[in-house]
């Protein structure tokens, strides 16, 4: 797959369409419309609002950026431009930064064959169990263990998983490692309806269990229950810590991703009738 240029170029095509274009809300109160070139995400409260794809030239980029700043700063809240390295037109991360954004650190794109990783020889290790998040409460210990391992607190995370498992269960698979009654290590996987792909998301592990293998496990786990649904793809933003790992264990690079954040100023305020949140959590994160 990685080195096969026309697969890859498939692959990153079918990666646009399906998992940026074309995705679905985070939950059933968030929105995903299209605005000419441009597909953005708008939540209520603490969820994720950013552009998830966009397909711009030189003679639009600074009018869409100007038209994204515009709507969101009318919401009184910040959000997240999502850029990819193969994003059009070139040099538009400057038009970005211009315009007020602030880039994060940035993730690698990384995909893999479901059949593949659910085939990894992975045995819990010594001390560890695997519990299903089911309801509030497991999404409780999730975000606690996310804490943790990320050293800060992402609001709206719980809710974000406790919502998608009330009104759509059928997309969401996340998990809670324990040693004994203490969570170590979580992770979830989202399964949008028709997509080849399902998402990697939040894969973190307190200190004191890493390098034991449960990240690993994690992943081998979620690939299982892909598997059994019939997902080809698995795809992850990594960080650079996951990045080896996964490359190990069977991912390919696809590409690399970049947040790209703006934030309102002090004196902005919401337009009658919107509703301000934060714009970059609680985010998913990468794995």
């Amino acid at each position: 797959m990685g080195s096969d240029h026309e697969g890859r170029a498939r692959l990153l095509a079918a990666y646009d369409r399906h998992v940026r274009e074309c995705a679905p809300p985070d939950t059933p109160r968030c929105r995903v419309e299209r605005v000419g070139r441009v597909v953005r995400q708008t939540s209520p409260g603490s969820g994720w609002n950013g552009v998830l794809w966009s397909d711009l030239d030189e003679h639009t980029a600074d009018e869409a950026i100007a038209v994204q700043v515009a709507y969101f700063a009318g919401r009184g809240c910040g959000f997240e431009w999502k850029l990819y390295r193969h994003d059009r037109p070139a040099g538009l991360e400057g038009r970005l930064r211009a315009a007020g954004f602030t880039p994060e650190p940035a993730e690698t794109v990384l995909v893999g064959r479901t059949e593949e990783l659910a085939a990894l020889p992975v045995e819990p290790p010594a001390g560890i169990t695997l519990h299903a998040v089911a309801d509030a409460s497991g999404a409780g210990l999730l975000e606690r263990v996310h804490t943790e391992a990320f050293g800060r607190r992402r609001p709206g995370l719980r809710e974000l998983v406790a919502e998608r498992l009330r009104g759509a269960p059928e997309t969401i698979a996340a998990v809670v490692a324990m040693a004994g009654g203490v969570p170590v290590s979580a992770a979830r996987m989202e399964m949008p309806p028709g997509s080849p792909f399902a998402g990697l998301w939040g894969g973190g592990t307190v200190p004191a269990w890493r390098g034991r293998g449960v990240y690993r496990l994690l992943v081998a786990h979620r690939a299982r229950i892909a598997a059994a649904r019939g997902i080809p793809y698995l795809h992850v933003d990594a960080s650079a810590q996951s990045r080896p790992i996964l490359e190990r264990l069977g991912f390919h690079v696809l590409g690399t991703t970049v947040p790209y954040v703006w934030e309102p100023g002090p004196g902005t305020s919401p337009r009658p009738g919107t509703s301000p949140g934060p714009g970059t959590c609680p985010g998913p994160g990468p794995a």
